[in-house]
């Protein structure tokens, strides 16, 4: 059972004899870090970790994640099943300008107003949040999918246009939670899993969630349908034109 810091862990445990002894130098290098499961407190020294894209930090005992602050390079952030009860400000989440997923459900988060920072990530497509206190707060989903504005999944479901659009009542086919918008994105991990497999587990997750909305959102159909009206008749008027040109093309002709 572990219970100090990354780089002592990785370093002297003996389950970690395989790592290379230059660790500590190759960190800036990494892009996928998977501890999952091993009963770790603290992420100190991943200051260091400045190309990481991916890190799998899920079941473990950490409670701040402010060393993760130059990982500015973030994809795919997944911490859920730790002991974290508030987030880092604002700033910190503007400078992950790239990351898209984020799991932080099963954790200790019981106040609105502290998740509310997540509004400042630019790219965040989808968040777990589900088994937190702050889940079973009124308003929880209504305040986050309203707070942070790039977000199309939260807790296993695409957000509906009834949830951002206020006072439109839809049909039962596109309503909030219907099964057509259930989507679970945060499957289980898999043992053995490479950095490719994660890149291209997170291009079809985003695939998949697009995939969805384009499918159950009217305002997305609304959008499809009067781009494909408006290219028909720009190709109808194209071709009108066209035709004039060449009858006035024969008729120049003949007189010729």
């Amino acid at each position: 059972m572990f219970h100090g810091t990354i780089t002592e862990e990785l370093t002297s445990h003996k389950e970690w004899s395989h790592y290379n002894e230059n660790i500590i130098e190759d960190q800036k290098d990494f892009v996928l870090v998977k501890f999952n499961g091993l009963h770790l407190k603290s992420m100190e020294g991943f200051q260091s970790y400045i190309s990481l894209r991916v890190c799998i930090f899920s079941n473990n005992f950490i409670t701040d994640i402010h060393p993760l602050q130059s990982c500015i390079k973030l994809v795919k952030l997944d911490l859920h099943g730790n002991q974290i009860k508030s987030l880092p400000e604002s700033k910190f989440w503007s400078g992950l300008k790239n990351l898209k997923l984020l799991y932080l459900h099963d954790n200790g988060f019981a106040k609105l107003r502290n998740v509310c920072v997540l509004s400042a990530c630019p790219s965040l497509i989808a968040l777990t949040m589900f088994d937190c206190p702050v889940s079973l707060k009124k308003g929880y989903r209504h305040v986050l999918v309203n707070g942070i504005w790039p977000l199309k999944a939260l807790d296993h479901h695409v957000i509906s246009d009834e949830e951002i659009i206020q006072n439109w009542h839809l049909p039962e086919r596109f309503k909030a939670y219907n099964h057509r918008l259930f989507f679970n994105f945060c499957p289980s991990l898999k043992k053995g899993s490479t950095y490719e497999d994660e890149i291209g587990n997170i291009k079809y997750i985003t695939s998949k969630i697009n995939e969805i909305l384009s499918h159950n959102s009217p305002v997305l159909i609304v959008q499809r349908w009067i781009r494909g009206f408006l290219v028909r008749k720009k190709m109808r008027c194209d071709w009108i034109v066209r035709l004039s040109w060449s009858l006035v093309g024969l008729t120049l002709e003949k007189r010729v």
